[in-house]
């Protein structure tokens, strides 16, 4: 082989690589265009997230609210209704004067 025609087959080699390369950027599984969807879908996914996670903490803030009010009523019915629970025994216990 001539060095012409070893240089022209190195020329077209490195074109044909560059036309890969390039056709990989723009069409290929790493595009640049695929990238840019990935961004948008993990943007979306995010914003999903942080609002489940602000309806699970309304959640947990309503159940805590239930149960703490629920224990205020049962207190305050038991002190001063003397309220008793099926299968629970009610002893009062009263103190003289001193």
């Amino acid at each position: 082989m001539s060095s012409r025609t070893t240089s022209y087959l190195i020329t077209a080699l490195l074109l044909a690589l560059l036309g890969w390369l390039h056709a990989q950027l723009w069409l290929g599984r790493g595009s640049v265009q695929k990238v840019a969807q990935m961004r948008e879908d993990l943007a979306l996914a995010q914003q999903r997230n942080e609002q489940a996670q602000q309806r699970n903490q309304q959640l947990i803030n309503e159940v805590r609210d239930l149960k703490e009010g629920l224990e205020i009523i049962e207190e305050k019915a038991r002190l001063e209704l003397g309220m008793v629970k099926p299968n629970e025994l009610f002893v009062q216990i009263a103190q003289g004067k001193r």
